[in-house]
This record gives structure tokens, C-alpha cells and sequence, in this order.
């Protein structure tokens, strides 16, 4: 009798390189010359106002917006990589998801699974075995059987996150994880990405609008402003009184914590 083979393991995180990036709308320039790198295993926090250009710096980085400059993964360029191998390094979950009707948390889940099967393959012993696991991780084990689209915006935010770790990448991005999320809820998202982040070495590059929970769970930041980097560093180096001043144009005192500073808006 054949064994089945095992559940592949991750591979660890890999370090991720911008260099130079410019992207924009038509003649509508957004992003110019960003440049940013972080760790394997890393948690880099993308930040800053509305319209800064937050979201599309990362579909650029994911190959999913014209771009100009040079993105690296492990120190090899991106440019022309075939997309299923892209989709083996790089997850992507966006702030707002496309959530198909009459589809089961289960299948929805194991969408994440396609750049490992040739193409419309069905899925094989290994790809449920990958998705069973993830889903027992993300404890969406009971809701497998139920449309994702009947789920909590809380339920909707994990089985997203799921599919994205069934690719089993080196680097997770993630467009405001925490968005529509309530305060308990966004916590419990931000726990669990640090906790498979350890675990598994993952790399995570993300933004995020909530600029405490910014500083508590990012080992760095970068503030874009205009399209451009406006400060990088640790989230005590970034998050300052005069850069919130300047570039969102808030009052706020910063109160530094042992996970992190923390932004308190002053009146």
C-alpha cells in the first residue's frame, strides 16, 4: 500500500527588497521611488493618510499594478516570474475580498491551493490535507460546511486569512487585515498573524490604519506621505508627535508600552 505524502512543511519567510518604485493611474502618478526591505521572518507595517498610495504599493509588489523600479524576493527580481510560481512566494489578502455566493467556507479555503495543482486539477489528498490543518489553526474547522458569505465580518477576516496561508508562501501581504473589524476582534486577527508569523517564520508585509495597533505589532514601519517615504524605522522611531502633526495633520501624544508605542489623540 502507498503512503500518502505529508503535509508540506512551509519553507520559512524570505526577505523582501523595493527598490525605486513608481506606479500610477493613467498620467496620475501615486507612488515615487519607494524603497523599503524587510527580514525574513519580519513584520514590516505600511502606514499613512488616506490616499498615500498604501494599497496600491502593494499590488505592485505582488505584480498586480504596472510598476516601474525593481522588487526582489531573496534577491531575485520578480519581473517576469511566471504567475503560478509568484503565487507560491507571494499571499495575498485584500481589505475588501470578493466573496463568491453558495461557496463553502471549505471550498473557499482550498482556492488557496491552485498554484500547487496542475491546472484544473482537482484537488489532490495533500491539498485538503493543507487546508484541514489551516482551517483547524484558524479554528474554522465548525464553519467549513457554511457559505463564507453568511459568516461575521470576524469569521469572513479568518477564513480570508486562511486561504491565503493554504498557499503555504514565504511572504504574506495583507491590506488592512483589521478593517470593519472591532477592537477585540481586530486584536485576535493581529494575535494570530504574530503567532503563525513565529511559527512558521512567515515574512508580513501589511498596512494598517490603526496606528497603535501599528506600533504594537510591527517590528517596523514605513510612513509613505504623497506617494513617498516620508520616515522608516522601528514603530518608536516613526510613530513621533511631529510626523503625526506633519503628515496626517493630528494631535496626538505617543505613549510608549513594552509591546510598542501606543497614539492617543489629543483634543
Amino acid at each position: 500500500m502507498s503512503r500518502r505524502p505529508p503535509v508540506p512543511v512551509p519553507a520559512g519567510g524570505a526577505r523582501v527588497e523595493v527598490v525605486g518604485l513608481s506606479a500610477g493611474y493613467g498620467r496620475r502618478p501615486v507612488l515615487s521611488s519607494v524603497r523599503f526591505a524587510v527580514d525574513a521572518g519580519g513584520w514590516l507595517g505600511i502606514i499613512g493618510p488616506n490616499g498615500s498610495g498604501k494599497s496600491t504599493l502593494l499590488r505592485s509588489v505582488l505584480g498586480l499594478h504596472p510598476y516601474e523600479g525593481e522588487v526582489r524576493i531573496d534577491g531575485a527580481p520578480t519581473t517576469g516570474m511566471p504567475r503560478r510560481d509568484r503565487a507560491r512566494l507571494l499571499a495575498y489578502a485584500p481589505q475588501l475580498p470578493v466573496l463568491p455566493e453558495a461557496v463553502s467556507t471549505r471550498d473557499y479555503v482550498t482556492l488557496g491551493r491552485t498554484p500547487h495543482r496542475p491546472l484544473l486539477a482537482a484537488p489532490r489528498a495533500v491539498d485538503r490535507e493543507v487546508v484541514a490543518e489551516v482551517m483547524t489553526r484558524l479554528e474554522l474547522t465548525a464553519l467549513a460546511d457554511r457559505a463564507v458569505v453568511t459568516l461575521s465580518g470576524g469569521e469572513q477576516q479568518r477564513a480570508v486569512l486562511a486561504r491565503a496561508l493554504a498557499q503555504q508562501p514565504r511572504v504574506l501581504l495583507l491590506d488592512e487585515p483589521t478593517a470593519a473589524l472591532d477592537l477585540g476582534h481586530a486584536q485576535q486577527v493581529l494575535d494570530l498573524l504574530d503567532h503563525l508569523r513565529r511559527q512558521d517564520g512567515l515574512t508580513v508585509v501589511s498596512t494598517l490604519h490603526d496606528l497603535t495597533l501599528a506600533g504594537q505589532y510591527a517590528d517596523r514601519l514605513t510612513l509613505l506621505a504623497d506617494g513617498r517615504v516620508a520616515a522608516e524605522g522601528t514603530p518608536e522611531q516613526v510613530l513621533t508627535a511631529e510626523a503625526l502633526s506633519a503628515h496626517y495633520g493630528a494631535r496626538a501624544r505617543i505613549v510608549p508600552g513594552a509591546h510598542g508605542p501606543a497614539v492617543l489623540p489629543v483634543r
